[in-house]
């Protein structure tokens, strides 16, 4: 967990962030609004973002809640200068992991980081999901069908990928476009539909299911 996102719009706290994690071996970008803190929360490029919560353009609760809709994983250490207990409710709810409030130690906040560190390495490593017969390596890129080695392309592999970490749930198009696409893609596009019946093709019209006006499912 070397990647560190830095979501802070006051110049002089992302400095000062940042200067004391690269000088502890980090690698950081500042993103100084909502709306580019989530575009490089989606690419998947990080390993921890740290997130203030009166950012421009969308607040931090808004990157938050889109993070998590989106499905995506990424840690979150809150550090903001709200410290009423509704807010820290609100953001630890909303799926913040931590909560650190301004005026701040850097100590205390490198410390948090290496915590995030430590209980991400403790957890193993999956590197194969799987639902029934339907397999998908994330090392070798490839899906097992039956015993059919299957090829494909990018974006099916990611929307295969959100599918096989999400069995039996209904995912809506417009969550499938922000995770493959990324949250700025055309909503009234039909490129979900056209890559769901293209893995339909390749792995058999079973395997996806179509959960009329709400979405697409794993059985």
């Amino acid at each position: 967990m070397n990647r560190i996102l830095i979501a802070e719009d006051e110049e002089r706290i992302a400095s000062f962030v940042q200067k004391g994690l690269r000088a502890n071996g980090f690698t950081t970008v500042v993103a100084e609004d909502g709306d580019l803190a989530l575009g490089h929360a989606l690419t998947g490029g990080f390993d921890l973002m740290v997130l203030d919560i009166g950012l421009p353009g969308r607040d931090g609760f808004t990157v938050l809640r889109e993070l998590r809709e989106s499905r995506v994983t990424l840690p979150v250490i809150v550090l903001t200068a709200r410290d009423s207990i509704r807010d820290t409710v609100a953001g630890l709810e909303g799926g913040a992991d931590d909560w650190m409030t301004k005026p701040f130690r850097f100590e205390e906040l490198l410390a948090r980081i290496r915590l995030r560190q430590r209980t991400a390495a403790r957890a193993p490593e999956v590197t194969l999901l799987r639902s029934g017969s339907l397999t998908l390596d994330l090392r070798t890129r490839r899906a097992r069908a039956e015993e059919r080695t299957v090829d494909l392309t990018a974006r099916e592999f990611v929307l295969l990928e959100m599918f096989l970490r999400h069995p039996g749930q209904v995912l809506s198009r417009e969550q499938i476009l922000s995770h493959v696409w990324g949250y700025d893609f055309d909503p009234g596009s039909n490129i979900v539909d056209v890559y769901v019946r293209a893995l339909r093709r390749k792995l058999g019209a079973e395997r996806l299911e179509t959960v009329r006006g709400m979405g697409y499912r794993l059985p």
